[in-house]
């Protein structure tokens, strides 16, 4: 369970960017954390795994106080996330295989084999057998995308985030890419956060809706409580945003 309490972030001495979080994510949930550009998730998501540290307030993870970890405590932590990016942020330098191995190299003490297995199990989950000596450069950016979620797969993370999974992907891939995650979510019962805009997958693959206005949360609820609401607010943000079609979807 991730629980975020009064969590405020400034930068630059003036750039109030969190100005009071409180948002609390069960065990096995599957969360959408939307809003504007700009309006602070990228940022809330780091200090979930530590990489930031709150000006006020905290961020629990199974009653762990993270920025209070100290650093073995908090590298362990990170080895219980998954993190697909929103650009995958595959090594062009590396063959897929060294990629999605990255963490279990990084982080785990296996043998050769053992490690090639488990790229080769979590390559099949994401539907790309077989490529694991193929470089980043001959993978279109659907399969990136694939491998990106074969690495955060990769370690059997507890929670899982994915920022913008479905960004610059057309609406085929998009789909295949929600079906994979709302597949790995129910066969891990993984806590998984996703920061998007792509209304499509909010109404399809998560249990809640979080949406973030002016520093805060400003509203949370289903993904039908959220379409149906008659706050301006979230309407203005439904217009901008699409109605769940993807081919309206602008952002």
């Amino acid at each position: 369970m991730i629980e975020i309490r009064n969590l405020h972030k400034t930068f630059n001495g003036n750039l109030r960017v969190l100005r009071g979080v409180d948002l609390r994510i069960e065990t096995g949930e599957t969360i959408a954390i939307i809003g504007q550009s700009g309006c602070g998730k990228s940022v809330l998501l780091k200090h979930v795994i530590g990489l930031l540290s709150p000006d006020e307030g905290e961020v629990l993870v199974d009653g762990k106080q993270v920025h209070t970890l100290r650093e073995k405590e908090l590298y362990a932590l990170r080895g219980r996330f998954g993190f697909l990016f929103q650009s995958a942020a595959l090594f062009d330098s590396m063959t897929v295989m060294e990629n999605v191995a990255l963490g279990l190299v990084e982080n785990h003490s296996l043998a050769e084999d053992e490690i090639r297995s488990i790229v080769a199990e979590k390559l099949a989950v994401v539907g790309l057998p077989g490529i694991e000596q193929k470089k980043p450069s001959e993978l279109s950016g659907g399969m990136r995308k694939r491998v990106g979620l074969a690495r955060a797969l990769a370690t059997d993370p507890d929670y899982l985030l994915y920022d913008e999974p479905t960004t610059g992907l057309d609406p085929v891939m998009s789909n295949q890419i929600d079906s994979l995650i709302a597949e790995i979510t129910r066969k891990l019962n993984a806590t998984s956060i996703v920061v998007t805009h792509d209304m499509f997958s909010v109404y399809n693959i998560v249990h809640r809706v979080a949406m973030m206005h002016e520093g805060r949360i400003y509203f949370t609820g289903t993904p039908r409580e959220f379409q149906e609401t008659a706050d301006p607010v979230v309407r203005d943000f439904i217009e901008r945003f699409g109605n769940g079609n993807r081919e309206t979807v602008k952002g």
